[in-house]
């Protein structure tokens, strides 16, 4: 059995998925468990000392909600695309799923 990780922004499904990675106490999901239609593309970056440079995304209109490594470092590269939300902003949920 794995967990099914499902992340809410005022009540609207942004991600989910039973295939996330869990880094730094932080759920990254793969590209093609996210509802894309309600990313917007931030202009904002930060950096990582050991996975790199991280894009940010916008989503429902509230800023910086998310953010993945398009080009990871080495270390990070089984996260490449992976998308990762702060806790403070989502709603994050795990529930049990069959595989």
């Amino acid at each position: 059995m794995s967990r099914l990780i499902r992340v809410t922004l005022n009540d609207t499904l942004i991600a989910e998925s039973n295939q996330t990675k869990s880094i730094e106490g932080n759920y990254y999901f793969p590209p093609d468990s996210i509802v894309k239609e309600h990313y917007v593309s931030s202009d904002t970056i930060s950096h990582c000392s050991w996975k790199g440079k991280a894009n940010y995304y916008t989503i429902c209109g509230e800023k910086d909600v998310a953010w993945y490594y398009s080009d990871p470092l080495e270390k990070a590269k089984d996260i490449k695309g992976y998308v990762a939300f702060y806790k403070g902003k989502v709603d994050i949920e795990e529930t049990a799923a069959t595989s």
